[in-house]
This record gives C-alpha cells, sequence and structure tokens, in this order.
C-alpha cells in the first residue's frame, strides 16, 4: 500500500482551451467531456477531425492506447479508457492522464477513479459559481491511495473480465441489427414487388400517444408498471429498454391520458430531440412527448422496428416546431412508400425473429453483469473484498 500524488504517477496534460473543428468523417477523434463515462469512451457519438487538427491538438501529448481522460466539468470526474486502434485529441474541460510510474497497474488506476468514493471526492473538490470544474493544481495534487502491484494487477483483471464480455455482447448484438437491417433493405427496398401499391407509413403502422399521471397525486406512482421518459428511450436508443426509473400504478394508468403498450412495442421520441427510438422488453406506459408505434395488421412488431429505422431520418428531416422539433401524425402520414403484403410481413418477421430474440437475451446479460461489475467494484477498490493473487 502506498499514497502519491497524481502527479507523482502519472503525467497530467491539460486539453486545448478552444473547440476542434469538426469533420464529418475521419479516423481521427475529439473527445469531449459527455463521450466520457464510467470507465467507457463513447467513441460512436464522439466528433471527428482532420489529421492536421489532430496533429495540433495533440502537440502536447499524443494519447495512447491505455491512458485515460479525465472530464473536468459536465460531467466532474468521469473518466475514460482508450482503447487500442483509436487515434484521439482532447475536447474542452478534458485532461489526459498518462500512468508512468512503475507501481501503477493503469487499469487499476482507471477503476481507482470510476470508484463511487473517488468520484464523490472528486466532485466534492470541484468549485464554480454556476458550472462546477476541477482546476489543474487541484488534479496533480490528488492524492491516491494504491495497493501492491500484484493487487492492482489482480483487481483490474476482475473487473476488466466483466467489462470486456459486456463490450463483446454490445458488439454481438450491433452486428445482429445490422444483419437485420440489411435483410430489411434487401426484402422492402431493394427487392421491393412491382404489384406493391403506393401508401404511406399510417397504413401499415399504428400510432399511440402517451401521458403523464399527475405528480401531484401520490397513489398514481410508484407502482409496478414502467413508464417511459424522453430521456429513457433517448438513453436506449436502438435497443430494448428493460426497466425505468419511474413506474406508475394501475390507478394512474386509468386516470390519465397514459397508455399501456405491449412487449415488442417500438416507442420514438416526437419532440425535442426527435427520433430516438427503442423497443420495448416489457409491457410499458409513456410520457405525451412521445409516440408509441404498433404493427396495424398483425403481431409483425420486428419488422415495425426496421421499419421505423429505415424512416427514421426522413422523419427527422420533416419536423418542424418555433421552439423544439417536433413529429406529429401528419409527419407519418406525410411520408409514403409501398406497402408490402400482410403476408410478406409475417413472413420476414417471422425470419428475423431470431436476431431480435437474442439481441434480447444479451441485453439481459449485459444488464446482469453491470451490476455485478457495479456491485463488486467499490468492495475490491476498498478491500472489503479481497482477490486470490
Amino acid at each position: 500500500m502506498g499514497d502519491y500524488l497524481l502527479s507523482d504517477i502519472a503525467e497530467i496534460v491539460d486539453c486545448e482551451h478552444k473547440t476542434a473543428p469538426t469533420v464529418e468523417m475521419s479516423d481521427f477523434y475529439s473527445i469531449r467531456t459527455t463521450d466520457v463515462t464510467n470507465g467507457k469512451i463513447d467513441f460512436e457519438s464522439a466528433n471527428r477531425v482532420a489529421e492536421h487538427t489532430f496533429l495540433e491538438w495533440t502537440k502536447r501529448a499524443v494519447p495512447m492506447a491505455g491512458d485515460i481522460i479525465l472530464a473536468r466539468e459536465a460531467p466532474v470526474g468521469e473518466v475514460g479508457w482508450i482503447k487500442e486502434g483509436y487515434r484521439v485529441c482532447l475536447g474542452q474541460r478534458t485532461v489526459l492522464i498518462k500512468p508512468r510510474h512503475p507501481d501503477v497497474f493503469n487499469r487499476y488506476l482507471l477503476y481507482y477513479f470510476v470508484s463511487p468514493d473517488i468520484k464523490h471526492e472528486l466532485r466534492v473538490r470541484s468549485t464554480g459559481s454556476v458550472v462546477s470544474h476541477l482546476n489543474m493544481k487541484d488534479i496533480r495534487n490528488f492524492e491516491i491511495t494504491l495497493p501492491n502491484f500484484p493487487e492492482q494487477k489482480a483487481i483490474a483483471s476482475v473487473l476488466s473480465s466483466l467489462d470486456d464480455k459486456i463490450d463483446l455482447l454490445h458488439r454481438q448484438n450491433k452486428t445482429l441489427e445490422a444483419m437485420a437491417e440489411t435483410f430489411f433493405r434487401q426484402w422492402f427496398v431493394e427487392e421491393a414487388g412491382e404489384d406493391w401499391e403506393n401508401g404511406n407509413l399510417l397504413e401499415i403502422i399504428d400510432l399511440v400517444g402517451g401521458g403523464t399521471p399527475k405528480t401531484s397525486i401520490s397513489e398514481y406512482w410508484d407502482g409496478s408498471i414502467p413508464w417511459l421518459s424522453g430521456g429513457d428511450i433517448a438513453s436506449n436508443h436502438k435497443s430494448f429498454v428493460q426497466d425505468t426509473p419511474k413506474h406508475i400504478t394501475e390507478h394512474g394508468l386509468r386516470n390519465s391520458a397514459a397508455k399501456l403498450l405491449p412487449k415488442h412495442a417500438t416507442v420514438i421520441s416526437a419532440r425535442g430531440t426527435v427520433g430516438k427510438y427503442c423497443m420495448l422488453a416489457q409491457p410499458m406506459a409513456f410520457s405525451q412527448s412521445n409516440y408509441g408505434i404498433l404493427p396495424k395488421n398483425s403481431e409483425s412488431y420486428y419488422f415495425t422496428y426496421l421499419l421505423i429505422n429505415h424512416v427514421v431520418e426522413e422523419l427527422q428531416s420533416s419536423a418542424y416546431g418555433s421552439v423544439f422539433d417536433t413529429i406529429t401524425t401528419t409527419t407519418f402520414k406525410e411520408h409514403e412508400m409501398l406497402l408490402p403484403p400482410r403476408d410478406e410481413i409475417i413472413q420476414f418477421n417471422n425470419s428475423v425473429s431470431g436476431f431480435f430474440e437474442k439481441m434480447l437475451l444479451n441485453e439481459i446479460q449485459i444488464r446482469t453483469l453491470e451490476k455485478l461489475r457495479d456491485t463488486l467494484l467499490p468492495k475490491l477498490m476498498s478491500g472489503e473484498v479481497s482477490v486470490e493473487l
């Protein structure tokens, strides 16, 4: 066990205090604070930059695989791990931590910062009358207590094995969904029947409006029915949503505009951040800023989900509003398409059902592993649970 200042065990490099110009496509990433959470970097949402921008933004230091990016603001204290094969530069309000001490195992240091106690300590140290932020002096002087190197390595091995399994399951689901999307395009776009009739989306799907029980009536809330907000949909975009933070009662459902959607229904955000969508892993109610989407003539829920995936960009481009972008029933009605026969839809739905069943099983396993990791992490870091060396 040893006590160190962070600056004793790592090189600490501040970001450029300006926004990097972005490009649509490149192999270089600018990592913002919003891309960093719980030890991971969301490379899919990260901005891309040109090579010359990458070279300019990395003059102080080049971020390498195994380095850590720390968010100084919004949210304070979140960290992310740079994986092999990614070339990144720092976005505003981030700091690069390059471990360089022989007694420090890089991956252990990552989990050290992910642990709830350390996150809390960093947030306590943050200052600012409007936006909390960490200053460089506090980061450099942050005190670190480390066990011996073999113990660090053993603890990191346990946690990283869980994270690696979670990442593998996420990759499997992306592959399965991509395969289902390819089949959809082939079946209903590339090989569309010449005799299919022209129509619009509302001839093939039903829209269901949502609602919110009055929050002032306690009997409406904390029941057994999951209730989706727009934020819940966004955080589960393009995946199954298994549960929600808020639940309502049967009484709340009956005495409001809220509707209960069946398992496998699709829900899409219709106001504000338009076009985020997900599939329900169990029956749920949802708020009024969103639409539930059901197949009109059968239980072809997977077809319906993939149909929304196929048209969502056009729905987004048709959104309007003086304050918030909005999609309405008119937006769906004005989207023209070739209408496949009902038997074609059913046949297709059956052909892709195995993909979605496997995706849901993976999602359930991911959630179980995440709970296990989040339970183990603080106990391993505090020494409450020990590992065999």
